[in-house]
This record gives C-alpha cells, structure tokens and sequence, in this order.
C-alpha cells in the first residue's frame, strides 16, 4: 500500500466568479492548466481532464489541455478523465496521446470510456442505438493499435486497415485504462483486453465495489494476462474545517444532481443524501482530517494503486478548488500514508 498513487480528476466544469457569475470557458481552461501546475508542485501523482460537449462544462479537447499543462509540469502524469471512445476514432486517439507523450516526456496515459453524457453522439453522427457495439469495436482496436505494430483489422462501425501502422510512435507505450461505473461485464471485457481498471465510484459506499475487485483479478488470471492496476475516482472537496466544505459543495451538488436527475429520469435527491453521501457515500468532502480519514478508509477496504480525487464541484469558485488541491496534496496525502503504512 505504501506504491498508491494519488491524482486529481477534473470535468472542467464551469466555475464562478465571486459575485456567482458564470466564469467564461476560456478562462476556465486557463485556470485548469494552473490547478494543474500547482498539483505538479505539490508532488501528486496524476491529473485527470474529462470530455464533455455541453455549455456547463468548458473541456472537448482534453489532450490540448494537457499539452498545455506538459508544458509547464515537470514530472506529473497527465491523462483523460474519460476520453469518450465509442464516439471517436481509436486511430485519431492513439495519435493524438502518442503526440502527448512526446511533448510529455512520457507522462501521457488514456481512461478510455464510454462517457456518462451522449451528447458527443450526435455532434460527431453516431447512431446511439449501436453504444454498445461502438464501444466494444473501438476498444478491441485501440488494443490493437497501442501495440504500436502494424495493424489488421475489420468491423462495421468504421473502415478496415490492413497492415497499417500509426504515428507517431512512443518510446515506452501508454498506460491504458478503461473507465467503469460499475458493470460486471465492462470489469470482465477490460480484463480481456488487459487495460488498467478505473472505477468511478460516484454514489455509495466503496464496499460496494470489492466485488469488481476481486472479479477483475480473477478474470485476469483466467485470461492468463499480466495484471494491471486499478484506480479509484471520486468526488470531493477539501477544505480548513467541515462546516466549511458542506458550506461550498451543497448548493452546488443539490443543483448538479437535480439537473442530471431530470435528464436522465432519477428521482429528485431526498433530504438529507448530501450528508449521507459524505458520512457514508461517494463524496470525500470535509477537512483534511476527515478526507484523509475517509480515503483511508477506502485503500482498506479496496485493493487499488490510485486513488483521484474529481476536485472541481458545481458552484465552486477557481479559488476554492487551488485551496482545495493544495490541502489535499499538503496535508490529505501524507496522512493517509501514515494511517496505511
């Protein structure tokens, strides 16, 4: 326990400003790429952007937003917070991350995923009656391409290659995760194509998720691969004391919440889930003491090699969240290591 990695993950959600106005999305990804020179700083281990294609979020091109951070970064490893695979091109996402690697030094890595909004689908003419097969097609030739060797492949959501290589290359590969909410079939096929397992744990308590542990490595040992790493994602605040962090996330998870419920048919949240969520739940929000406490926890019972932290709440200003992210590394992180060691 004592090798686990702790990064950040952001959606680049569009903050606001101190009188609660929307902060600009240029302006957002600026602020962004200073978060994630101050994680570099503090010495954490990975940062994370996310793709989305909607006004409240400011990141569609995640990788440019990396380069940008490579450039002012030093030894931090920079990846996608998901990359939403099944509505791009497997071929475009191997060039785009080797070209990140480049520029990187080495420090590129993908979470590829299936994304937890559709809008990318019609932006990009994709038939959302085929999520599935997109998906399942686009991942088996990403595997193969990662290879970095010349490639033969045939399926009915793109055009075949025969024998065709794609550049640039890379001078030690790309770690290679896959983003799951918590499907037993999506833990099973990320075995089979030997990626490194992301959960995203954005409800609930994380005992819910030993199982996709245990049935990772055993599908891995029955497929006969090396065993890859598993991360964990969850959100979450850290400030000076608890009253403080309930006071900053609230407003603005109630209103994220209700406003995904809406689209995607959930029940409004009941009173008291906000509180219930960080007692028991997903949400590590609250001191360092309490954070620390709860990620502690969490490494306990779940046997992983990284834990993020998805940092950026609805609501909370660019300030709160360099706050935030310097807790976390300062204070959150060398406790947690101590209460593991």
């Amino acid at each position: 326990m004592t090798d686990i990695e702790f990064g950040l993950d952001t959606f680049g959600g569009v903050t606001s400003d101190p009188e609660g106005n929307p902060v600009p999305h240029p302006q957002v990804i600026r602020d962004i790429v200073d978060q994630a020179v101050l994680a570099d700083s503090i010495g954490l281990d990975f940062f994370g952007v996310g793709e989305h294609h909607r006004p409240d979020f400011a990141v569609s091109s995640p990788e440019m937003v990396l380069a940008a951070i490579a450039s002012r970064t030093d030894r931090i490893r920079l990846g996608s917070a998901v990359t939403v695979l099944s509505s791009d091109d497997p071929v475009r996402v191997f060039e785009r991350f080797s070209t990140l690697d480049a520029v990187s030094n080495g420090r590129a890595e993908i979470v590829a995923g299936r994304g937890s909004f559709i809008e990318s689908f019609p932006l990009f003419g994709f038939d959302l009656r085929r999520y599935e097969e997109l998906f399942e097609e686009r991942l088996d030739l990403l595997s193969q391409l990662l290879t970095e060797q010349p490639v033969t492949w045939q399926g009915s959501t793109r055009s075949a290659l025969k024998d065709q290589r794609v550049f640039p290359t890379t001078e030690n590969g790309i770690r290679t995760w896959v983003g799951v909410g918590g499907s037993p079939d999506s833990v099973i096929r990320t075995a089979r194509y030997n990626f490194g397992l992301f959960l995203a744990i954005i409800g609930g308590p994380a005992t819910r998720f030993a199982p996709y542990v245990d049935l990772f490595e055993r599908a891995q040992d029955q497929f006969g691969v090396e065993r890859k790493p598993i991360a964990v994602h969850s959100p979450g605040l850290v400030a000076e004391t608890d009253e403080q962090a309930r006071a900053l996330t609230h407003d603005g998870w109630l209103a994220m919440r209700t406003r995904m419920g809406e689209e995607r048919g959930w029940g409004p949240p009941a009173v008291g889930d906000f509180e219930r969520e960080i007692d028991g739940g997903a949400l590590y929000i609250g001191s360092p003491e309490t954070v620390a406490r709860k990620i502690a926890a969490t490494l306990k019972t779940l046997r992983i090699d990284r834990f993020d932290l998805k940092y950026d709440q609805s609501k909370i200003g660019h300030g709160a969240m360099m706050d935030s992210i310097r807790l976390y590394g300062e204070k959150v992180v060398p406790m947690v290591k101590d209460m593991i060691a």
